[in-house]
């Protein structure tokens, strides 16, 4: 069909625009949405029309390069077919990336200044204390979120946002906060996500996958002798973590540091962290920790973690709560985590940090999983 497709488009017009694919692609989803749409149990990707552009754009540089061995390189801003954006408008753009509520330029009706300042000082008290009300600390923090995007947006260091809003590293006041940035429900979403889409995906994984890659065929023998007899949703959620991250190629070791089981936060040697939000593991394995804990710009945040679904839920939160890129080394699996399981699916743009190279709408890596999932699932079905 792609073949067909492109054949006559190079008729009309011998260099096609990304812009003439999009809208095609566009056409033929609208048309044929069972068939061509990107979905994932029923949750659509994006607009749902990017693969089949991916496609369409490969066919068309495909046949030109038999033609046109030599490709001139585009000029920035010169064609209105480009998605350029200033070097100055990038990181905000990044940074704003799936949210509704990324500043609030005035204070709330019912509140002041003063009254913020005494709901902050009233959480710092709670945090010290071994049991709260957590109903006050909800409503504490959904009553303060004007003055925690002030400090975050203002490029406080960590050190400062960790000592005046202790409740945002911790899952009761990280949940409230993203809900209100992304209008996701954090752990809530992520939790339906796996229930939906979590068994097939592993599967495809540890099958058909582990079938055509190398790679991740000697992860999951792997995972199965560090995971033994153990059963649960918990394990099968740090499978698919791992899983992921090999068919992905990225790097472990920018996701989880694994420390000794008695290992204590103070203990931890920060240097060895990575920048970016990581689960530090008390074991020698996810599966033999019972202890989490998380670090951001290589300092301790949270080190009571007790189960394995906070601690990815603290992660992927804190990338968007702390304005943080997603590193180089694992944008296609924290891309494919927030498309898939946590729903927040922009039409265009990207949270990974910025390189020279001109950034697609959506991750083709991730593109591609997603359509083969897809036909992966089709096919068990007929």
């Amino acid at each position: 069909m792609i073949r067909i497709i492109v054949k006559e488009m190079m008729k009309a017009c011998a260099s096609p625009t990304r812009r003439a694919s999009t809208e095609i692609a566009k056409k033929l989803v609208a048309m044929y949405p069972k068939s061509l749409q990107d979905v994932i149990e029923g949750d659509v990707v994006g607009q749902g029309y990017h693969s089949l552009v991916k496609q369409i754009q490969a066919r068309i540089e495909n046949v030109k390069r038999s033609t046109s061995p030599v490709l001139q390189k585009r000029k920035l801003g010169g064609s209105d077919d480009t998605d350029e954006i200033t070097p100055e408008k990038r990181p905000s753009v990044q940074d704003t990336y799936g949210c509704i509520k990324w500043d609030m330029k005035f204070l709330p009706v019912t509140e002041t200044l003063e009254t913020q300042q005494e709901k902050k000082e009233r959480m710092k008290i709670l945090s010290e204390q071994t049991s709260f009300s957590h109903e006050e600390v909800k409503t504490l923090m959904n009553c303060t979120y004007y003055s925690q995007r002030k400090a975050i947006n203002s490029g406080a260091d960590m050190q400062t946002i960790i000592e005046e809003w202790p409740f945002l590293f911790q899952p009761i006041g990280m949940i409230v906060h993203f809900e209100e940035l992304t209008g996701v429900p954090l752990k809530e979403t992520f939790l339906t996500s796996l229930e939906k889409k979590g068994k097939r995906l592993l599967d495809f994984l540890k099958n058909t996958c582990a079938d055509k890659s190398k790679r991740v065929l000697e992860a999951v023998i792997k995972l199965r002798m560090q995971r033994g007899q153990l059963k649960g949703c918990s394990k099968d959620v740090k499978d698919m973590m791992l899983l992921l991250l090999s068919y992905f190629d990225e790097k472990e070791e920018t996701l989880f540091h694994y420390v000794d089981e008695t290992c204590l936060a103070k203990e931890v040697h920060v240097e060895s962290l990575p920048v970016t939000p990581c689960i530090i593991v008390c074991g020698s394995s996810c599966f033999a920790s019972r202890l989490f804990m998380l670090s951001i710009d290589q300092k301790v945040v949270n080190d009571q973690i007790t189960d394995f679904i906070s601690a990815i839920c603290l992660m992927l939160g804190s990338y968007y709560c702390l304005n943080i890129h997603y590193p180089l080394e694992l944008g296609s699996t924290l891309e494919f985590l927030q498309r898939c399981f946590f729903n927040i699916n922009p039409e265009k743009g990207t949270k990974v940090e910025k390189t020279k190279k001109k950034t697609l709408h959506v991750n083709p890596r991730v593109l591609t999983l997603i359509a083969d999932l897809s036909d992966h699932e089709w096919r068990q079905t007929v």
